[in-house]
């Protein structure tokens, strides 16, 4: 007797079908991961130690959910829950922020400002730091144009006048009633201070956490800052400035 024959199961329809390719860019996601980052930025804002709770409230997961993903974070280092139950960023953000400082190149960012500056205002653009009681123009880009402000690279300034200056006294400790309207105009405007001959314009910068970097300015020949030239600049100035604050992490 011969034994019937087995039914062979066919594959499911959408088996057989072509896969079709996706008609723009996938954008590629781990959702784990992005809520695992999501608990570490809840320490963003300053707290050192956060329950529970709170980490729920934050990111809006359930305890449950933060409880699983913490417990893989603090096998990397990246977070620890203490004997008071408190969660506490744990040594490896520090770890990774160090060779991350040790890396960054900031002429890498400010130099192309500096470029778009130039050509877009037509005159020098430079940016400042404080060092102790005087100021270094650490990067500049000079104006191509005949009549123009020079200046070198490595230069030490007064920091008692001059639109960087002004801006890098605002927001480190100055409390002079012009350093209040600096930081709340966010940017100065200087004609003739330290050079009567010479006007420029200062806006600050700032990085992670909003700490402050030094000032990014515009300087030339004062002839050429009148009428409404000097908030065309500042216009362009600022707008430059919040681009590459918000490139160093603000």
């Amino acid at each position: 007797m011969t034994a019937p024959a087995t039914k062979r199961r066919g594959r499911p329809p959408s088996a057989n079908r072509v896969a079709q390719e996706p008609s723009g860019p996938v954008e590629q996601r781990v959702e784990a991961v992005e809520r695992a980052l999501s608990i570490l930025e809840a320490f963003s804002n300053g707290g050192t130690g956060l329950t529970l709770a709170e980490l729920a409230a934050s990111t809006g997961f359930y305890p449950s959910t933060i409880l699983r993903l913490a417990a893989s974070l603090e096998r990397f280092g990246y977070l620890y829950r203490g004997t008071d139950n408190l969660f506490r960023l744990g040594p490896t953000p520090l770890r990774l922020g160090l060779l991350y400082r040790d890396a960054f190149n900031l002429a890498d960012h400010i130099r192309p400002v500096l470029l778009r500056l130039v050509e877009q205002s037509g005159e020098t653009a430079a940016f400042y730091v404080r060092d102790g009681n005087k100021r270094v123009c650490l990067y500049r880009e000079h104006s191509n144009r005949s009549i123009r402000h020079h200046i070198d690279e490595g230069s030490v300034l007064p920091l008692d006048r001059g639109a960087s200056a002004r801006v890098l006294m605002a927001y480190t400790g100055g409390t002079d009633p012009i350093m209040a309207d600096v930081r709340t105009r966010g940017w100065y405007l200087s004609l003739g201070e330290r050079d009567p001959e010479v006007a420029a314009i200062a806006a600050p910068i700032f990085g992670r956490g909003r700490s402050f970097i030094g000032a990014l300015g515009i300087i030339g020949p004062r002839s050429r800052f009148s009428g409404d030239t000097p908030d065309k600049i500042a216009a362009l100035l600022t707008e430059e400035a919040k681009s590459l604050s918000r490139a160093l992490g603000a």
